[in-house]
């Protein structure tokens, strides 16, 4: 592990518990009001961190690393910046690192990205780049105290051929100097569990943590999960279906679904909850209120 200890880490081996919110970078000025309210709204619950998505293909990289920066510096919060493999030379990925340092940045989630065709699409190289995000956690390893966090998929990777083959890639990334890992969204507490048990069996230590993306709009998670390869249970979209035209009700609906899978996950012993809030706070503070972390 870094040298650095890891807010993730240092919490959790406390015995506590990690929260953490996922903002992306909005494109107009009406996005920048949304996203820069649902920070100052998520702000009093004081997490963890929070980090900022690159977009599809490392497409808001630049806005990417300002958002990280501008949290780094105005706010109380502690900033988590993403950085990816797609369409980057290492001396680009170098020049990122050192911005993200030079701001007090010192926690990065290291992922391989999605080509810009989407996480189905094949994988195309760029000459001079990385191609496995277990080079990535080596790369920042070598140059700075970073605390390295990376992706775990509880319903296996789209391009992946088995679970046991996830496994061998997380457990590559965690010897390479990545101390905890957070999970692409999912519905189904077993498929997070039965992850965790095969990723400790393969000799996974550091902390998985799972995420969560409460629903707000029934065709956009169903447009999620096709292209990230995640199931939607039946019984789950029937009931969202019900109500799909009725916007405030599937917010409800959302935040149900989403309370009572972090309830069982934290029943169960999950490290943390990792919220994909699509820069809007209202399902996030009410599934926290739900779980009773807060009035």
């Amino acid at each position: 592990m870094s040298a650095i200890r890891s807010s993730v880490r240092q919490r959790i081996d406390a015995g506590g518990t990690s929260f953490s919110f996922e903002f992306f970078p909005p494109k107009t000025d009406e996005g920048t009001r949304h996203l820069w309210d649902a920070i100052r709204r998520l702000e009093p619950l004081h997490p963890t961190l929070v980090s900022v998505t690159y977009g599809a293909g490392g497409s808001t990289r630049d806005r990417t690393v300002a958002i990280t920066q501008q949290i780094a510096h105005e706010t109380t919060l502690t900033p988590m910046g993403h950085l990816t493999c797609v369409g980057s030379t290492v001396a680009e990925l170098r020049a990122v690192i050192a911005a993200y340092a030079d701001a007090g940045v010192h926690h990065v989630l290291a992922l391989r990205g999605d080509p810009v065709g989407g996480p189905q699409a094949p994988w195309v190289s760029t000459p001079g780049g990385l191609e496995h995000a277990d080079e990535l956690v080596a790369l920042l390893s070598q140059l700075g105290d970073f605390s390295i966090g990376v992706a775990a998929f509880p319903d296996v990777h789209p391009s992946s051929p088995s679970l046991d083959f996830d496994v061998a890639v997380l457990k590559a990334k965690q010897d390479r100097g990545a101390d905890f890992a957070m999970t692409q969204f999912f519905f189904s507490a077993d498929s997070y569990f039965r992850l965790v048990e095969a990723a400790q069996a393969a000799g996974v230590t550091m902390p998985i943590i799972p995420g969560i993306m409460p629903v707000t709009n029934v065709r956009q998670i169903q447009r999620f999960a096709q292209l990230s390869g995640t199931p939607l249970p039946d019984e789950m979209i029937e009931r969202f279906e019900k109500v799909a035209d009725d916007s405030e009700a599937v917010t409800e609906l959302g935040v149900e679904t989403a309370s009572a899978l972090c309830a069982e996950l934290l029943d169960g012993g999950a490290p943390g909850l990792h919220f994909y809030t699509l820069n809007r706070s209202f399902s996030t503070l009410r599934v926290y209120r739900d779980l009773g972390l807060t009035v």
